[in-house]
């Protein structure tokens, strides 16, 4: 399999994060508003569509067995990122087509968001895996917070260019620019992986008992303690991080009165904080740190504890109204979300290859479904839980402050949970660097 990535590995195994994040944003944002404002269509479509691209992520395991059983994960990431390429063209084609047909295009948009779930699915697992067993113990940590920066960048740097391009708004231009984007973001993604995997190891002996038939493989990784717990504490806290993603700013605008732009720049703030949690996290796990600022768990409870306490605030603002300094609010939200989740990534390297052997692809597959079950329930509930109790009690600071409540609890079962998982006891960095056959060792979870 070859020596631990170097920096320069991960940063090419984060371009393909990048080129998977390009086609996204198209796919989720550009074309739901252009769904909803130039073809006045309901706005529950693109949410239905979207719901559903999440819904196919529960199939990651089955991904992630695959790529187990082949021994190589670079075929799984290029295949799932031409995959995800069709499906975001035909999403535009659809987008197109609804403007003359309507059913014929929402037929076409379900296949085309079908693919998507496929693509995001298989690359994004296999690309998981390949970073879990290559990355080093001591560079696992800000390797998390560089691929998903890179991520990051993708959804901005996509919005901005394809924002450009866009205008003068047609449907013929949504599909000559989504195309050109998605194949830009293919070639990236293969030039980016191509050759850094490195050969698959030859099969062992014992090969055939080493892969059963993916119903026993999946029952042996549910039945790892660890996996399980780390499995539940991945759903409960991501669905506590999703659920505010669509209220907090309506939730602005209804009890603060600020205007569109201005809870788009809060939007902004939240952001912000999200990157300076990741940075944290990515220093406290540099081998300048040394372990002094305590280990994977550390950062997840921690994290977790204060994202409730800044819902928590989040529902003192919805008492005390405009007087209350919403953004600071806002930004330790923010702040707090991406330190758990940058530790959350982490410890994910760290405890795939932890449990029976050769069951990381179908691990890191579990876990990925349940976060992505997770973000599809959490913005969908939390939108439906606001629009009853709005409907019910007729007052909007009660039912987003009620749906900030319920996420602060929820945290703080997370934390609970994360105290539970004994793998999180490893330092975030090690006192000495390791390199060689024992950096690889750390890397895959074995030796």
């Amino acid at each position: 399999m070859g020596k631990p990535l170097s920096w320069f590995g991960i940063i090419r195994l984060g371009l393909v994060q990048t080129a998977l994040g390009a086609i996204i944003v198209l796919t989720t944002s550009t074309m739901n508003r252009v769904m909803v404002v130039e073809l006045a269509l309901p706005a529950m479509l693109p949410g239905a569509l979207v719901t559903w691209h999440y819904a196919l992520q529960t199939l990651r395991p089955r991904w992630g067995y695959g790529s187990d059983v082949g021994g190589s994960r670079t075929p799984w990431i290029i295949g799932g990122m031409a995959v995800l390429g069709l499906g975001g063209i035909g999403a535009s084609l659809a987008t197109a087509w609804m403007s003359t047909n309507v059913t014929a295009g929402v037929l076409l948009a379900v296949i085309a968001f079908t693919l998507i779930g496929v693509g995001v699915g298989a690359a994004g697992t296999s690309l998981l895996v390949l970073l879990a067993k290559r990355v080093a113990e001591p560079r696992r940590a800000p390797a998390a917070t560089i691929v998903w920066i890179m991520m990051i960048a993708g959804f901005a740097v996509t919005a901005g260019v394809a924002g450009s391009l866009l205008d003068p708004f047609s449907p013929e231009r949504l599909v000559a620019v989504t195309s050109g984007l998605a194949v830009a973001a293919f070639l990236l993604a293969v030039v980016a992986v191509w050759g850094v995997e490195g050969k698959a190891p030859p099969a062992p002996a014992t090969a055939p008992e080493a892969k059963p038939p993916f119903r026993v493989a999946l029952a042996e990784v549910w039945a790892e303690p660890e996996a399980r717990r780390f499995t539940v504490f991945l759903f409960m806290s991501m669905l506590a991080y999703s659920a505010q993603d669509l209220i907090l700013e309506p939730f602005a605008g209804a009890v603060f009165g600020m205007t569109p732009g201005e809870s788009t720049k809060l939007s902004g703030i939240q952001h912000s904080g999200v990157l300076a949690g990741l940075i944290a996290v990515a220093l406290a796990g540099s081998a300048l740190c040394r372990g002094r600022l305590g280990s994977m768990r550390h950062w997840v409870v921690g994290g977790c504890l204060v994202s409730a306490a800044a819902l928590a605030s989040l529902v003192a603002a919805g008492v005390v109204g405009p007087g209350w300094p919403l953004r600071a609010s806002v930004f330790v939200l923010g702040a707090a979300n991406g330190a758990f989740a940058g530790a959350a990534i982490a410890s994910m390297m760290g405890l795939a290859g932890r449990g029976h052997a050769a069951r990381e692809g179908v691990r890191m597959g579990l876990w990925g479904a349940s976060q992505a079950l997770a973000f599809g329930l959490g913005g969908f509930v939390g939108t439906v839980a606001v629009d009853i109790v709005r409907y019910v009690v007729g007052d909007p600071v009660v039912a987003y402050t009620g749906v900030f409540a319920t996420e602060a609890l929820l945290f703080v079962v997370s934390a609970g949970l994360a105290t539970q998982i004994h793998g999180l006891d490893q330092p975030v960095a090690r006192d000495r660097v390791r390199t060689g056959e024992e950096s690889f060792a750390a890397g895959t979870g074995r030796g």
